[in-house]
């Protein structure tokens, strides 16, 4: 294989991800926009004709949408925080301290991240209504965060591997404790692998649907997934406002990813390097 064909491949391989991943929002936008008599005609229209922002005010007003965005930012962010705070505990001690079964300690936690979550559904649903915790944020923020516990660990434990001890051996002479040097010393410097690990974690978490269904059935505390998911009719589904709420559910994380891009990517491709 030449050169040019090696490059051309790649180029094809780029520009079929990339409209794999924006087709889909971009149609999702379009029907957002659309009146509803335009949605049902034919031929079928891609481009609104006569586009419309009044399905995005009867997402907000027809539906309480504002309040499940709040429920799914409380457990998202909370969640996050805490997968972060044990796993860096998790990471540092990995790293840093000399155990024993290491490596089989890291063949565990990648093995607990493949189970699949319909597995898990079950024993998790009969520990939250023995605990009473039904129908609370704290049915989920637990179970999202073991959930998000071995991504997070193993990307931190590829960049506290990379930062040389000699810096926290310096902390420490100068009186800092092994706890304080990891705070002032290891998660500065490891800052993009924090970054990566707690906008995956939210990610996870906020996009999260079976468990958001299965733990909390009350309608107050419904996540902005399984809100949406319930904007179904008696016999047909309004996709124009669907489409909306997808749209403004989107637009949280869709900032985030922006606003933190160079240290998501610094940290994914740093920790994959250094790893």
């Amino acid at each position: 294989m030449n050169l040019w064909t090696s490059a051309r491949l790649r180029l094809f391989a780029a520009v079929w991800i990339v409209f794999n991943g924006v087709f889909p929002v971009l149609w999702i936008l379009f029907t957002s926009l659309k009146p509803e008599a335009e949605l049902v005609q034919k031929p079928i229209t891609w481009w609104p004709h006569s586009p419309t922002l009044v399905h995005y005010q009867h997402a907000f007003t027809e539906q309480p949408l504002l309040h499940y965005l709040g429920n799914s930012l409380i457990v998202a962010s909370l969640s996050t925080v805490l997968s972060l705070i044990v796993a860096t505990g998790a990471a540092y001690a990995i790293a840093r301290l000399n155990l024993r079964y290491r490596q089989w300690i890291l063949t565990a936690i990648v093995a607990s991240s493949m189970f699949p979550l319909i597995a898990l559904l079950v024993p998790i649903f009969e520990i939250m209504r023995s605990l009473g915790l039904l129908n609370t944020y704290t049915a989920l923020i637990l179970p999202y965060t073991v959930l998000n516990l071995p991504v997070c660990t193993l990307v931190l434990v590829s960049f506290f591997q990379s930062i040389p001890r000699d810096l926290e051996n310096a902390a420490m002479i100068d009186g800092c404790s092994r706890i304080g040097a990891l705070w002032h010393v290891v998660i500065p410097l490891a800052a993009p692998g924090v970054f990566t690990a707690g906008i995956l974690a939210f990610v996870n978490a906020w996009d999260e649907f079976l468990l958001a269904l299965s733990l909390n059935a009350s309608a107050a505390m419904r996540t902005a997934p399984v809100g949406i998911a319930m904007y179904q009719g008696e016999y047909t589904f309004p996709w124009p406002l669907i489409s909306a709420a997808l749209i403004v559910t989107i637009i949280p994380v869709a900032l985030m990813i922006a606003l933190f891009q160079e240290r998501v990517i610094g940290g994914l491709t740093q920790g994959g390097l250094k790893g």
